[in-house]
């Protein structure tokens, strides 16, 4: 029998708060929204806020892992007066995990993820088939993947596994 360690247990007690302090910043600031533009891997917010700003009929959220970035982000939205974006910081899992069914991706965007491009660490891509089955099985009929990629192996590779 395998025991968990104190130091196991502490970091998915962690996990857990981090999904239900996600879950409720979700929950209160998507009521009755049904479909949005999602942005994984926002970064400071630049191409997200700029859409949200053009577009303020479309629901845009954008997630990073990185605090700093997404602060960022939430000061261009508040600096702009945008009321359509909403930034969290949050793994891509569970960001999918706690974001209720009832809310469909019209868009997804991916613009220049790190390509990990050793071998080793492929498995930290942020594109992989179990990703791509999550998103299109949230993705309204006629709806978007987007992505861009400066790392031609990297961008082969998305291309195979969108086929």
């Amino acid at each position: 029998m395998h025991q968990i360690t104190e130091a196991h247990a502490r970091e998915l007690a962690k996990q857990a708060q981090r999904k239900e302090d996600l879950r409720a910043a979700i929950e209160s600031d998507l009521v009755g929204v049904h479909r949005i533009l999602f942005e994984a891997g926002c970064g400071h917010g630049h191409w997200l806020t700029d859409f949200a700003e053009a577009n303020p009929e479309t629901l845009c959220v954008g997630i990073d892992l990185i605090s700093w970035r997404i602060r960022k982000g939430n000061d261009k939205k508040a600096k702009r007066g945008l009321k359509n974006l909403h930034f969290y910081k949050a793994e891509l899992g569970e960001f999918l995990e706690v974001l209720p069914k009832s809310i469909s991706f019209e868009r997804t965007v991916l613009l220049f993820p790190d390509p990990w491009p050793k071998a080793r660490h492929h498995r930290r891509r942020m594109v992989q088939p179990g990703f791509l089955s999550e998103v299109a099985g949230r993705t309204d009929r006629g709806g978007e993947f987007c992505f861009r990629s400066d790392d031609r192996p990297y961008y082969d590779w998305m291309v195979e596994c969108l086929n």
